[in-house]
């Protein structure tokens, strides 16, 4: 037997920053994915560091992320279904032990002298099968907790402990991996730590009855979600826009080891200074887009910072130096951090609850599909060099997002348009100018309000 247990979410003032974390479920949420994103920005690093250090291979450095985005790329969908048809809390304590176990038995690995490249691909495919669930369970929790009126604003946050922890975890990665006393393992061994705390934290979220009973195959779900976006014209335009933005835009973090210590001849500490640069920029970026993300205007943020993401990764291609190229990835950070967020928030939006979990794993899509593509773009970057292939990169993200407005336009949509739309209505092309006051949010409910623990 289940008990109903009510919460009153706070309403707090609308355009407030930090408005989302007054909720205290998502409060929790919003720590454990902090610890949760210290541990996956650290890993990120070392996993790079580790296959140079093992092959000094751009295209095992592509191997590396091929792994971790084949399994993320099976994997996702199952995590769709498994987030609209389980509780969510229970698909996020069970991906967070699995990615916590891959990064110690690393750690493990390294400090015994025992590393080896199959190891590292065979910690990728772990994780990347691990995010698949972890990502649409995470995103879709977060409707629940905050509900659609301050939805925009908790994914802000969300991007904002993402970013914010890309500040501090790569440079403290870069710099415990460069002495020689911790080294790669003891660091990977610490990121291990900070993903066992956010477990911790995970078990602590409120236990909220699943938005599907279903127990057909799978598969079927899987499908389902699939002609559930491709019956929506502008939720189909923003998927497939995404997907092809994020999987070749965002390959320029792959290849930093190979720029740095390969192309401009500096230590590892200059790869986390990277990171850190990006990072700066996304968090500097918060501010704008939290306050603004659940307004009229933030389907035109997302267009803006989607090219300015492509311009951004052609002109990575073109630095001389660090510096020169420390300032161009603060730019893609401001860019990837807008983009990211307001895509995210403009997808739930057009979401009903019953495929909200299916509709961000086929987002999230385009982090298996960076992954994937990584291996190829390794080999182009040995045939045509790695600066070539940054402008190979941004360039087809330009492409991608030049479709998305042409797409746009001729269906007749203004790129001022509301985000928020019925998604009970299963075919109107959403955000329709012939929508009546397109700028009130609706369907301003949540699962936390009548949240049932079992």
């Amino acid at each position: 037997m289940s008990n109903d247990t009510r919460h009153t979410r706070v309403k707090p003032a609308k355009g407030a920053a930090l408005s989302s974390l007054k909720v205290p479920e998502y409060k929790v949420l919003w720590w454990g994915g902090l610890f949760s994103f210290m541990a996956v920005q650290m890993q990120f690093l070392l996993r790079g560091l580790l296959a140079w250090d093992l092959t000094e291979s751009e295209a095992a450095l592509g191997q590396v992320y091929l792994c971790f985005g084949l399994s993320m790329l099976i994997a996702t969908p199952l995590g769709g279904v498994a987030a609209d048809r389980l509780p969510k809390r229970a698909v996020l304590v069970g991906s967070q032990a699995v990615i916590a176990c891959a990064a110690l038995g690393m750690g493990v690995a390294v400090v015994t002298g025992r590393e080896q490249f199959w190891m590292l691909l065979l910690a990728a495919v772990a994780q990347g099968g691990s995010f698949g669930f972890f990502g649409p369970a995470r995103t879709s929790f977060t409707r629940d907790l905050v509900g659609r009126e301050q939805l925009g604003n908790a994914i802000s946050l969300t991007m904002l402990s993402m970013n914010g922890t890309r500040i501090i975890a790569p440079s403290m990665a870069g710099a415990l991996a460069g002495v020689a006393i911790v080294g790669i393992g003891n660091t990977y061994l610490l990121a291990g730590l900070f993903s066992v705390a956010a477990l911790i934290m995970m078990l602590r979220l409120p236990n909220v009855a699943p938005a599907s009973a279903s127990k057909r195959n799978p598969f079927l779900d899987i499908a389902d979600g699939v002609r559930y976006v491709a019956a929506r014209p502008p939720l189909r335009r923003l998927v497939v826009s995404s997907l092809f933005v994020i999987m070749f835009g965002f390959n320029y973090v792959a290849f930093m080891p190979s720029l740095i210590i390969g192309d401009f001849g500096l230590g590892k500490g200059s790869v986390g200074l990277m990171s850190t640069a990006s990072a700066v920029g996304a968090v500097a970026a918060f501010a704008p887009v939290a306050s603004r993300a659940d307004s009229p205007v933030a389907r035109l943020m997302m267009i803006v910072a989607g090219f300015g993401f492509g311009i951004g990764v052609m002109l990575l291609g073109l630095a001389p130096n660090l510096w020169v190229a420390m300032l161009i990835t603060a730019g893609i950070g401001i860019m990837t951090n807008a983009y990211q967020s307001l895509s995210n928030t403009l997808a739930l939006a057009m979401s009903d609850e019953l495929h909200q979990g299916r509709v961000q794993s086929l987002m999230q899509l385009s982090f298996a599909g960076f992954g994937m593509a990584a291996a190829p773009l390794g080999i182009l970057a040995e045939i045509i060099g790695l600066r070539t292939t940054f402008a190979v990169m941004g360039a087809v993200a330009l492409v991608a997002m030049g479709a998305y407005v042409a797409l746009e336009a001729l269906a007749g949509q203004g790129i001022r348009a509301a985000a928020y739309v019925d998604p009970g209505d299963p075919i109107v092309d959403v955000l329709s100018p012939t929508q009546p006051n397109p700028t009130q949010p609706v369907g301003q409910t949540g699962k936390i309000d009548s949240m049932r623990s079992t």
